[in-house]
């Protein structure tokens, strides 16, 4: 097979995933009420406003899966989504909130610190980075946190239709640096939007890879 099947063939994988059936079956505040840890897992994590919500909707299909809100820092806990029977979603909680309490602040990390480290059919973290404005210490601190925790994550850019250019390719350059210097990052680094479908067929392939084996039902 050549590279371009190959290509091919993992776009069409990720389609086939995405247009299963995906649902809402579990919220959990406390690392003690997790859901069981049968299927893999793929968590989505970023500051609190980075697009997580929209993004998880748009790889979806599903214009209210997930709840978009314009109040950041709304999302408190890991909500759970079942992707046809192969694969969990996980929306984790934002992080960076800048008129959150420090005292939820410390919940959160350590909330995400732990579903991290004691998470044993986690497959990866998409690493949400906002592509309009620049890295912020929450960022690195994230990052930081996903090493020490020896979780895979990859980097994804959201919002990039609402960035210059020039900006936009700062940005990415800016990704693929910390990707060489970081051991547990993913070498891609996907560039998305939301609003007009920017590399989302990309990131659904990468994410079908990580899924159970198909079963012999049709996909929808």
């Amino acid at each position: 097979m050549t590279p371009d099947e190959e290509q091919a063939a993992a776009l069409e994988a990720g389609r086939l995933l995405f247009a299963r059936p995906c649902e809402f079956f579990f919220a959990a505040q406390q690392i003690d009420k997790l859901p069981p840890s049968s299927l893999p897992e793929v968590a989505f994590c970023g500051r609190s406003n980075v697009g997580k919500s929209s993004l998880v909707n748009a790889l979806t299909g599903q214009k209210t899966l997930a709840r978009v809100s314009n109040t950041p820092g709304r999302t408190k806990q890991l909500n759970f989504f079942d992707l046809g029977g192969r694969l969990v979603l996980v929306d984790m909680p934002g992080y960076g909130y800048a008129q959150a309490s420090k005292a939820v602040k410390a919940d959160w990390q350590g909330l995400m610190f732990d579903y991290l480290r004691g998470r044993p059919n986690l497959r990866r973290v998409i690493l949400l980075m906002d592509a309009r404005i620049e890295t912020k210490a929450s960022d690195l601190a994230a990052m930081d946190l996903l090493g020490e925790a020896a979780v895979p994550f990859q980097l994804v850019l959201t919002k990039a239709d609402d960035a210059k250019a020039y900006w936009l390719n700062k940005r990415q350059e800016e990704m693929a640096a910390f990707v060489k210097k970081r051991t547990a990052a993913h070498p891609t680094v996907i560039t998305t939007s939301s609003e007009n479908g920017l590399g989302i067929p990309e990131l659904r392939a990468e994410i079908a890879a990580l899924a159970a084996p198909p079963d012999t039902a049709p996909a929808t």
